[in-house]
């Protein structure tokens, strides 16, 4: 191929470089031929027979995927305000009602002597009755939490399970002891804002307005006042007993070889303990609760509010066992976190 340019504007020649002058330079080019190529060597690949790669889209850091965490609390620290919450609230109010307050702390229709009263007399006397329910109302929370990461938990240790019965069996137990869980939360809350003592007042007040005297009251075949506060008591005493047995069901259908870690094993022995505990205390306070009512004795009224101090200790420290199961566990508020969710999560998630 070849190409000519024009060197001189009137036609005469210019000097070239060497010096030779020109009227018109020729330049001849030739099209370059392909070079030889080294013989490929097995296992390398040569960089210009590599296909280029360009970065995509995904490769790029996408900061608006990034994990951000707005708040992280350690379960056990929410597990120990949970505990210390309404123990700390009830020590107060027993304290504060025995000293500023006995009379109406000790008070029984059979007006017999007594030392010892009972959960609903202090919490039911003013002011130390709003501070219980402030107390409850900040309690109830995290108990529903805990109630949900607990149904998670067991359905994850379901999954892991082979045999087609006992996977039956333990989905059984777990809608089982998922539901007495918020029964006993339901109770807790109804047993807390209606109290015993108010109820009885409204019951007469009721009457008064209908000119009724106490002494045709105590006379006449009228029906008693509506129990609520005593039914509802009842209730809370019976889902809390066959939450903790159906609970040590679950675990002993889940765990057939025993526990498998140092933690579920004291776990395990904690929870025995309380729900041992918790049916020597029910079976006294109700020997006593007949005594105190029937029979009118001494002191019966006194050992009946200590066995419901022990109730309700042991119920609390059977919850709290939460601490042993989930010992390095956090709650965590993020946003972006849809790839860390458990595929079968509800409220709460475990992250592994």
């Amino acid at each position: 191929m070849e190409s000519v340019s024009m060197v001189g504007a009137n036609g005469g020649g210019c000097p070239d470089a060497d010096g030779t002058p020109l009227l018109i330079k020729a330049a001849r080019t030739y099209p370059q031929l392909p070079q030889p190529q080294p013989p490929p060597v097995p296992g390398l690949v040569s960089s210009s027979s590599a296909p280029e790669e360009h970065p995509s889209a995904d490769d790029e850091p996408n900061h608006s995927d990034k994990l951000g965490v707005h708040l992280i609390v350690s379960f056990r620290d929410i597990c120990v305000f949970t505990l210390v919450l309404p123990l700390g609230t009830l020590f107060v109010c027993f304290v504060t009602a025995y000293i500023f307050q006995p009379d109406e702390v000790h008070e029984t229709h059979c007006r017999v002597y007594n030392v010892i009263p009972s959960i609903s007399a202090i919490t039911g006397v003013s002011p130390q009755r709003y501070l219980w329910r402030i107390s409850i109302a900040l309690h109830i929370g995290p108990r529903i939490i805990i109630a949900f990461v607990y149904k998670n938990y067991y359905r994850a240790l379901i999954r892991e399970l082979s045999d087609l019965v006992r996977i039956k069996k333990a989905t059984n137990l777990l809608r089982i002891v998922h539901g007495l869980n918020i029964v006993e939360i339901s109770a807790l809350c109804c047993v807390t804002y209606v109290s015993n003592k108010e109820n009885y007042r409204k019951y007469l007040a009721s009457l008064a307005k209908e000119n009724i005297s106490r002494m045709r009251l105590i006379r006449s075949f009228l029906p008693p006042p509506p129990a609520v506060h005593e039914k509802v008591f009842i209730l809370f005493m019976t889902s809390s007993l066959s939450y903790m047995l159906a609970t040590l069901k679950l675990l002993k259908v889940l765990q057939p070889n025993g526990p498998q870690t140092p933690q579920e094993d004291s776990s395990l022995r904690y929870k025995k303990a309380f729900f041992a505990l918790s049916i020597a205390s029910t079976v006294g306070l109700i020997l006593f609760f007949l005594k105190h009512r029937f029979l009118c004795h001494d002191l019966a009224f006194s050992w009946f509010a200590l066995c419901e101090y022990i109730v309700a200790s042991a119920n609390m420290g059977f919850h709290c066992t939460t601490m042993l199961d989930f010992p390095t566990e956090d709650f965590m508020i993020a946003k972006n976190v849809t790839r860390y969710r458990k595929k079968h999560a509800t409220i709460s998630w475990k992250l592994d």
